[in-house]
């Protein structure tokens, strides 16, 4: 009996606010489906770890060293994301990947502002990676650095995800005009062979290990997923990877992160600083995508809708989404949607060899 009321005399104020954040991470991922794999098993995960004396903290540490530390549960992420994608939209349209490359402008402008807020440079690299909209990046840099605002950065960064269809549209109509969202884009699609297509996660991961050899490991899996989907031989395999492997280690992943939410290490000022520079990664990289698009309006001929831009980050297919459902909002018969996915997955390849870049550049 002694033991049980010295477990409630143990309670502190700052584990009954990690409990109010882990009951919000799943109203979230419940009532507003936002990134449900994920936010629920982390919501949960918060409060397990923040319990007096909790037994879960060791195993879930456990966890953490075999699936987190070594990279594991990213890079096998990756091979379900890659085998989720398909390429036949960029590949009809390969100036999309401009815009991919474009859109990850506020992950840079980022590192230099958590810098100037007195980040270390790894921990700013890691606090900036959250622009590429991407999870399992954000993850593979956060833990490559050993940053221990890693709980922060993967609340931020999937968190972000979820709110696409929120801070995309505002971001994109503060930096257009009705005219220019207006501009309906004719799309022809090209029979892309097989070959084609063969071919394409091998050349990527090829050039990638050429230009940044540190991406190689992200750009690789996520290829080799996509080599999974498109070989035509091991379609159970490409299924499986898709389905059962992306949202099983989602789900271990959201509980194995958790075990870096206790509440001594999370509730710091750093946390809402690192949400606040998160934000403003993932607004810049919007606003690169977009002013992007308008410049080289500048110089073609026919015109590019500028908020196709926007959908150069990582978050697929959400951004590639809003977009088609604004270019539908300003004018029935505009579909953006093809355009749109074609710089979507852009986005997708593009983040993960900026994170390789970070990590050459400052690791």
């Amino acid at each position: 009996m002694q033991a049980i009321l010295g477990n409630f005399t143990a309670i502190t104020l700052p584990m009954v606010i990690m409990w109010c954040i882990g009951g919000l991470l799943i109203f979230l991922a419940i009532k507003k489906d936002m990134e449900p794999s994920l936010l629920l098993p982390m919501g949960f995960g918060a409060i397990m770890v923040n319990l007096p004396f909790s037994g879960a903290v060791e195993t879930l540490e456990t966890l953490f060293s075999a699936g987190i530390a070594n990279e594991l549960f990213p890079l096998l992420l990756f091979i379900g994301i890659g085998a989720m994608i398909d390429f036949g939209p960029l590949l009809s349209n390969p100036k999309m990947l401009l815009f991919g490359a474009a859109a990850q402008f506020g992950i840079f402008f980022t590192l230099s502002m958590a810098s100037l807020f007195g980040f270390d440079l790894k921990d700013a690299a890691s606090i900036a990676i959250i622009g590429a909209a991407d999870g399992p990046t954000s993850i593979f840099v956060a833990n490559y650095f050993g940053t221990k605002y890693i709980g922060a950065i993967i609340v931020a960064a999937y968190s972000y995800m979820a709110l696409v269809p929120i801070v995309q549209p505002a971001c994109i109509r503060l930096v257009t005009t009705k005219k220019e969202r207006l501009i309906h884009m004719d799309y022809a699609p090209g029979k892309i062979s097989k070959t084609t297509r063969i071919l394409f996660p091998i050349l990527v991961t090829v050039l990638a290990g050429l230009v940044a050899p540190t991406s190689v490991a992200l750009v690789g899996f996520l290829m080799f997923g996509n080599l999974l989907r498109e070989c035509g031989v091991l379609n159970s395999l490409s299924e499986a990877a898709q389905n059962m492997l992306a949202n099983l280690i989602t789900l271990l992943l959201g509980l194995t992160v958790a075990v870096r939410m206790q509440a001594d290490a999370f509730l710091a000022p750093e946390t809402l600083l690192i949400l606040a520079l998160g934000l403003i990664a993932f607004m810049f990289d919007t606003f690169g995508g977009v002013l992007f698009a308008k410049f080289l309006n500048l110089f073609f001929k026919q015109k590019i809708n500028p908020m196709i831009g926007a959908a150069g980050i990582s978050a697929f297919p959400m951004s590639s989404r809003v977009v088609h459902k604004m270019g539908l909002k300003e004018d029935p018969y505009n579909y953006l949607l093809m355009h749109a996915a074609g710089a979507n997955v852009a986005g997708q390849i593009a983040s993960v060899i900026a994170g390789g870049m970070i990590i050459a550049l400052i690791g």
